[in-house]
């Protein structure tokens, strides 16, 4: 449990926090109060964090990483699974037992788990003050507001419209190399394992036009990679009366014509929406980079059919062979459910074999977690034990480091250009950083810096990382 973690906490916050105290102390001149977040789960997630940062800092609200010092301490949650879900509580816990002590700071869950629970965190667990869905954030100011005022701060309205398109993101803990943008909210698909509809709503896609101005603005304060992020960024379609329609091909070609030297990449992709011109446009542009993560969820046809997946296992294995025509070098990652609603063993093997005929370069991998609301959890029984569940996932697991390993030693001794994105973990003497391909590289600094591209040669290779050294220096 976090609250035996609460002492370690306090003692970490407690011993050096002199650089934090110099930024909020000259912080003060701008701004009276200040405000942390903590994001979990997608991107999405951390890219709507920014929005709300800048909704925070118009009305004031300076930003902090010490939430020991914050007048407002928020949360922006996942609800795909109840181990994200369990999580955010834990990290309440931690908050609350801070709030005993600040009782004037006011705490708040923003997003999927605030519109999934709605106003039971209010009433019935009263563990925050502030519940606001993910349409809901311009209100933040006055949600707080009327909170401290000893209201419900509460909205989960989910809007058909709101995009945020108007709103230039906060960059939070930024690198100042890599950076989302939003380009479409919400999801139409239905998936019946999927909770995001109920608490993302219906698709609406952001106008075109800011898309590229933000990227635009990206590039003139130096960032060289932006990664284009929506549910379903295939199905973005964008249109006005009187004027042609601009489809996700079209605003693939437009972000890549901002610059040669901004990397565009995107996520995630429906295999059943993502067409030919998409695929060309990656192959045509240099700066589109050749990596689509590309969902699975299971091998077998007839658990893709309960799942609403809207295609069969030979369907997505042609889509897998398109991708290879027209783009040969493509990445593919995926996402895996082990254990849906009766899977057997022979559909489980049906994933593994799937597996084998992509070869993954990675992918996000769990077993399935019953989520209330959702086609599933109403019509479905959650009938394969926990225990199969996680070795079915321990074989995926297994299998997929096996295919990444062996995919990535296939790249020993070739050279790829690399932008440098930031300090490996593991030596400060070395750089870390992507290529086209999405792989992450390992190196020597040598003269390099933050931000440029290198070209890198591959000498060594794990089912993570590529290790090289750079030939261009």
């Amino acid at each position: 449990m976090y609250s035996n973690d609460v002492s370690f906490e306090k003692k970490q916050m407690n011993e050096s926090r002199q650089g934090e105290i110099l930024v909020l102390d000259e912080a003060r001149e701008h701004f009276n109060k200040f405000f942390y977040i903590e994001s979990y789960g997608c991107s999405m997630n951390f890219s709507d964090s920014e929005i709300v940062a800048s909704i925070l800092n118009s009305a004031g609200y300076g930003n902090t990483r010490d939430f020991s010092k914050a007048d407002l301490v928020l949360i922006n949650t996942c609800s795909i699974r109840d181990k994200a879900e369990q999580t955010v509580r834990k990290r309440l816990e931690l908050f609350n037992s801070f709030k005993r002590e600040k009782p004037d700071m006011m705490v708040g869950v923003l997003g999927c788990m605030a519109e999934r629970l709605k106003e039971k965190l209010l009433d019935e667990e009263k563990i925050v003050d502030l519940v606001v869905g993910p349409d809901a954030y311009r209100d933040l100011p006055k949600l707080v507001a009327k909170a401290e005022g000893g209201q419900k701060g509460v909205n989960v309205f989910l809007s058909r419209e709101e995009t945020y398109a108007d709103i230039n993101p906060v960059r939070l803990n930024s690198n100042g190399i890599t950076a989302f943008i939003s380009i479409m909210r919400g999801c139409d698909n239905m998936c019946s394992f999927c909770v995001v509809p109920y608490t993302r709503g219906r698709e609406r896609s952001r106008d075109p036009i800011s898309i590229v101005a933000e990227a635009q603005e990206l590039v003139d304060k130096g960032y060289k990679e932006v990664t284009l992020l929506g549910q379903n960024v295939d199905s973005f379609k964008w249109s006005q009366e009187g004027k042609s329609t601009t489809t996700f091909a079209n605003l693939l070609a437009m972000v890549a014509e901002v610059s040669p030297e901004l990397r565009v990449r995107f996520s995630t992709s429906h295999p059943k929406d993502i067409t030919d011109d998409v695929l060309h446009t990656m192959a045509k542009y240099q700066n589109i980079c050749n990596y689509i993560h590309l969902p699975l969820q299971s091998g077998n046809s007839r658990i893709l059919e309960k799942m609403n997946r809207t295609y069969d296992r030979e369907w997505y294995k042609s889509k897998v062979d398109r991708i290879r025509e027209v783009i040969p070098d493509c990445a593919i990652s995926s996402d895996m459910i082990a254990g849906f609603c009766s899977e057997t063993e022979e559909d489980h093997k049906d994933t593994l074999s799937m597996m084998e005929y992509v070869k993954y370069d990675m992918s996000y991998m769990f077993f399935y977690s019953e989520r209330p609301g959702t086609l599933a959890q109403r019509k479905f029984d959650d009938d394969v034990p926990l225990k199969v569940k996680k070795r079915r996932l321990q074989e995926i697991i297994i299998l997929q480091r096996q295919h990444s390993f062996e995919r990535n030693c296939e790249d020993i001794g070739k050279t790829f250009t690399v932008l440098v994105e930031k300090v490996s973990k593991k030596s400060d003497k070395q750089f870390a950083g992507r290529n086209s391909y999405n792989q992450m590289i390992v190196f020597d600094k040598q003269q390099a810096k933050l931000g440029d591209y290198v070209d890198v040669r591959i000498s060594e290779a794990t089912s993570a990382t590529l290790l090289g050294d750079i030939v261009n220096a």
